[in-house]
């Protein structure tokens, strides 16, 4: 029996016919930290020849690693930054014996995290929790686990147009394309006037322009934020969703569910809604953040934007 493991199913179609798929979702900050301390730190103070009690490594400090200088599903990371802290820490052991300050532990706290790890390579809680006129908080699922995606949409004079920019796939162009037809079908109920969709275009960006970005999931977000920009009024902040959109109008279930719901709540968002067809996917997610979210599950889009666009 062969095993094999990837990060992603981008293999030939052959082939993929022939495996016997396991997906494996991420893990939580939680249950890193615990891999960290009982197998990553151990093995490589044994493959850098340092005893037990010449590097210590406080547990702030180990999520500072997680938070700040990594960003993945699983902890390949996590140890290529604990060996370069181990080899740091036995240089420094070794050079002190040249000196007359002789250095015979280490311990990494926050404080001194830099002189061992270098700068931090990722933001943190990076959520932008104002309330604001046409930009929405989605959830994305990538194979280096879940990402809040933010979806901007301006509204100005121009000819009717349908402006799409952040480097988006096909799926997300329909995405796209569905949000607004949705918006024009019901355009009468939230007020709108016809001749705002032919003397004006409407521009979505995904920020991030340089990184490919395709799935139906974004749907609803997409929706969002364009109804906002058109009725001028802000979208709660501290909010978060994740669903694809039809053309009538409901809320379609979604994939990578574990994944976004950490993504939310390691960002700082404490509200999420999500397809009620997704209810039952949350026995993945661990019930020490359930009980932090806010979650509210919809079946229409309707739902979804009297609770997400604020005075709607």
């Amino acid at each position: 029996m062969f095993i094999a493991t990837i990060n992603s199913m981008n293999l030939h179609p052959a082939l993929a016919d022939r495996l016997e798929v396991l997906k494996i979702s991420g893990y939580t900050e939680s249950e890193k930290v615990h891999i960290a301390f009982d197998y990553l730190l151990p093995k490589q103070l044994e493959e850098n020849c340092l005893k037990s009690d010449e590097l210590e490594i406080s547990e702030p400090a180990m999520q500072h690693l997680i938070r700040k200088y990594t960003r993945e599903a699983g902890v390949r990371s996590l140890e290529r930054v604990l060996a370069n802290i181990s080899r740091k820490t036995l240089r420094k052991i070794e050079s002190s014996k040249l000196s007359k300050e002789k250095v015979i532990s280490v311990k990494v706290t926050k404080n001194n995290i830099r002189a061992f790890a270098g700068i931090e390579q990722y933001p943190f809680g990076a959520a932008e929790l104002e309330n604001r006129v046409g930009v929405t908080a989605g959830l994305a699922w990538t194979e280096r686990g879940g990402e809040i995606l933010y979806v901007e949409a301006l509204i100005f004079k121009g000819s009717g147009k349908i402006i799409c920019t952040g480097k988006l796939g096909t799926v997300m162009q329909e995405s796209v394309s569905a949000a607004i037809s949705f918006i024009k079908s019901r355009s009468d109920q939230y007020g709108i006037k016809p001749e705002m969709f032919k003397d004006y275009d409407i521009h979505v960006h995904l920020p991030e322009g340089a990184t490919p970005k395709d799935g139906p999931s974004a749907g609803i977000t997409i929706c969002t934020s364009v109804l906002s920009a058109l009725l001028k009024k802000p979208v709660d902040g501290n909010l978060a969703m994740t669903g694809e959109l039809s053309l009538r109008g409901r809320v379609l279930p979604i994939g990578g569910l574990k994944e976004k719901i950490l993504a939310a709540h390691l960002g700082g968002l404490e509200k999420i809604i999500l397809p009620e067809e997704n209810k039952k996917d949350l026995e993945e997610v661990p019930k020490e953040v359930l009980v932090k979210m806010n979650i509210s599950y919809c079946r229409d889009v309707g739902d979804v934007l009297s609770k997400a666009i604020l005075d709607l």
